[in-house]
């Protein structure tokens, strides 16, 4: 019997239908007996709204939903209170009209049930007022308000500036209630991946409580391994005998493919919930969560920003810098964190590494930005890839140097940098994107190798030039002595000199010795 919620993010639905649940009740319980105003950022498909309609479900009084769960344990009153749940995640808000049709939508649905009648060219702001005095009024109790992507507006608005200052205007006057009628709240809870500074949110409520970087709240949204082990043990063994794995190396594969998140600096790694859920009940391997699509705005920011692809693993930053509230979204490192695309990989006093959670993430996003970048490669990368793969793994060097030197070359001129980094990062992409495990600018005690590919039987280590010449790059290679932490590796080892052309616009010239 499928118990897996896919597609489900109702709690009481998940409940009632007797689908698989993860626990988290103990810390949404921690939560609405805290502060009055409360944040939450985490990735698209994480999870928010089952935790904001789980909240939902407990401030309803609906007890008989958690027996069994933590809560049931803690709560002991179980008031009922009114609750209005906005969910901005329904519409696509890259015209202005959806902007209307939604928030009409969403404040219909209250005003139709509090029978309040609006008046033709009411804002929404005031309409958002009167429906949560009427709901204390008619209750005579305090309102929980729960709005579930607050910023999924800005978000989509982010590549046209002028609609984005009217969606922002509007959004403005929207949650200006949420100030203004303070003493009539029980408590107000806002999910979102970003924080947009002028929305008067983050500035004008009190106290507003951000558990974002919290670590009691790091796996409020996921899964931990204990988790999903616990949880999904019979779902595991199907998926290891439909692969022909044994357990241990489904969950290591599970953990190489959808592990790797941290939202604090000291939580546990969290895996991707909707690849998980979709993995196990699938029983294959797939990039599931990434398919659910890649915003082009950030693919777009890191081109604006001359952000390579090889630079994403390893980013240092402070705090501040991606987790700060901000006007507009100009910087891609913030919102690829928030939105799930880098994750914390180390922290030290207040200093956080960032870098890709998992081969998942680590493939896809360099596959969109080679999709990207290269749109008319749609019938053509098939062959390439399986002639430039199958060349790799015979350690053929000659043959892959040729397909890609074809294949670089009917790249649109107006793409290229003319920087040795920039052809650096489409070979890394490349090599990501065909499944070899890669890594750029790898420290040794004498110098920097700029790429260092490897396969199951072969060390490959590359140098690149730009408008020099391969005996160069090789010359280099042996006088930093770059293969010597990798002689006794017990791996065929070349070393690989590449010269690109400016004028050309492709690899010109290559060399390769094995060592």
């Amino acid at each position: 019997m499928n118990r897996y919620p896919l597609g489900i993010q109702t709690f009481e639905k998940i409940r009632e239908e007797n689908l698989f649940y993860v626990d988290k009740t103990d810390l949404i319980y921690n939560i609405v007996k805290g502060s009055q105003n409360n944040f939450l950022s985490r990735p698209r498909r994480f999870g928010k709204s089952l935790l904001v309609t789980t909240m939902q479900a407990y401030f309803e009084g609906k007890k008989d939903l958690f027996k069994g769960l933590a809560i049931e344990k803690l709560e002991k009153e179980w008031v009922k209170y009114p609750v209005i749940h906005l969910d901005l995640s329904r519409g696509k808000y890259y015209e202005i009209q959806v902007v209307h049709s939604t928030l009409n939508a969403v404040l219909g649905f209250y005003e139709a049930k509090l029978g309040i009648t609006v008046a033709e060219g009411t804002t929404y702001g005031t309409r958002l007022d009167e429906i949560i005095q009427t709901t204390a009024a008619q209750t005579g109790q305090k309102v929980v308000v729960l709005i579930d992507e607050y910023d999924a507006p800005m978000l989509d608005s982010n590549a046209k500036p002028e609609l984005q200052e009217q969606i922002r205007s509007i959004m403005r006057d929207f949650f200006s209630p949420l100030k203004a009628d303070e003493g009539l709240l029980r408590f107000v809870f806002l999910t979102g991946i970003t924080k947009f500074s002028q929305l008067s949110i983050f500035s004008e409520l009190n106290n507003i409580k951000n558990y974002s970087l919290d670590d009691e709240f790091g796996a409020i949204c996921g899964f931990t391994q204990e988790e999903i082990l616990s949880t999904f043990h019979e779902g595991i063994h199907e998926m290891a005998k439909a692969n022909d794995l044994t357990t241990e190396q489904t969950v290591a594969k599970m953990k190489e493919q959808y592990d790797g998140y941290r939202f604090t600096p000291h939580c546990p790694n969290i895996y991707n919930p909707y690849s998980v859920l979709n993995a196990l009940h699938d029983k294959k391997f797939s990039n599931y969560w990434f398919a659910t699509g890649t915003p082009t705005f950030l693919l777009e920011l890191l081109i604006k920003n001359d952000i390579e692809m090889p630079q994403l693993e390893g980013i240092v930053a402070t705090e501040d810098q991606f987790d700060s509230p901000t006007d507009n979204i100009g910087n891609p490192i913030p919102v690829l964190y928030q939105s799930g695309y880098l994750t914390i990989k180390d922290y030290d006093e207040g200093i956080y590494t960032l870098g890709y959670p998992n081969e998942e993430v680590r493939m896809g996003l360099n596959r969109s930005m080679l999709n990207y970048i290269a749109p008319q490669y749609g019938l053509k990368t098939t062959a390439f890839a399986a002639q430039f793969r199958a060349a790799m793994r015979k350690d053929d060097i000659d043959t892959a140097m040729k397909v890609l030197q074809s294949f670089l070359a009917a790249f649109p001129y107006d793409i290229h940098h003319n920087r040795e980094d920039y052809f650096q990062a489409i070979l890394f992409t490349i090599f990501i994107t065909l499944g070899f495990t890669i890594h750029a600018e790898v420290k040794t005690a004498r110098g920097r190798i700029d790429l260092l590919i490897s396969t199951k039987t072969t060390i490959f280590v590359m140098e690149l030039k730009i408008d020099q010449s391969a005996e160069k790059a090789l010359e280099q290679i042996d006088a930093k002595d770059y293969i010597l932490p990798y002689k006794h590796d017990g791996r065929r080892i070349f070393k690989v000199g590449i010269n690109f052309s400016t004028e050309k616009r492709t690899v010109d010239e290559w060399k390769y010795e094995e060592a």
